[in-house]
């Protein structure tokens, strides 16, 4: 039987690396300043960040986890970190870091880091989508003795992916595409992706 070579992450990246809280932090301490994360800085970048703040709030209220998806975290027997590529004014993070982070709280072994793609491009560039994009949220799940990479996930779940990238085809507007992410993500009530990284779990 032919083995996969695994990707080994540097572990320097953990060391820039944020939690969960801190992320949150930051978040809220630059929109006092009118900033947002990353090199570019809008109006329109710093709305689309208030409203992600609206949504990780409500999510992080209202989350609950399949029991077979908590069963199946909490047998997690070896430490694992979960390291995840995200800014704070991109939507579909707002939709999946406060469940990852309730995944995470299942478990002690498992710690949640968070990294910011845009001073980070050479670890996202080893996680194109499609070979050619930059997507975010990116959530790669690492042993964290070796640093070897179990398994990765994202941008988001592949139902929506698939209806984005058709949306793309069509030449649909940002704004007009955005609003139909959110409406799908707002339907699901985070089942997609809760069932995502369960299978993933089981498969690694």
């Amino acid at each position: 039987m032919i083995t996969q070579k695994r990707n080994i992450v540097d572990r320097n990246y953990l060391n820039k690396a944020m939690d969960y809280a801190s992320y949150r932090k930051l978040i809220d301490d630059l929109l006092l300043e009118g900033k947002v994360t990353g090199p570019q800085q809008s109006e329109s970048l710093a709305d689309y960040t208030k409203l992600n703040v609206q949504r990780m709030q409500r999510i992080d209220k209202t989350v609950q986890l399949l029991p077979e998806l908590s069963q199946a975290l909490r047998s997690i027997s070896k430490s694992q970190t979960w390291l995840v590529i995200t800014e704070g004014w991109c939507g579909d993070a707002a939709q999946i870091l406060p469940v990852l982070n309730a995944m995470t709280k299942e478990n002690p072994l498992i710690e949640l880091k968070l990294v910011l793609r845009d001073s980070n491009l050479e670890l996202i560039d080893q996680y194109l989508t499609d070979g050619t994009s930059r997507s975010i949220p990116k959530l790669i799940v690492l042993d964290t003795d070796t640093m070897e990479e179990q398994f990765n996930w994202g941008p988001r779940p592949t139902a929506l992916q698939e209806l984005y990238q058709k949306m793309r085809t069509e030449g649909m507007d940002y704004p007009s595409i955005a609003q139909e992410l959110h409406g799908w993500y707002a339907k699901d009530k985070t089942i997609s992706t809760q069932k995502e990284i369960l299978r993933k779990l089981i498969e690694a």
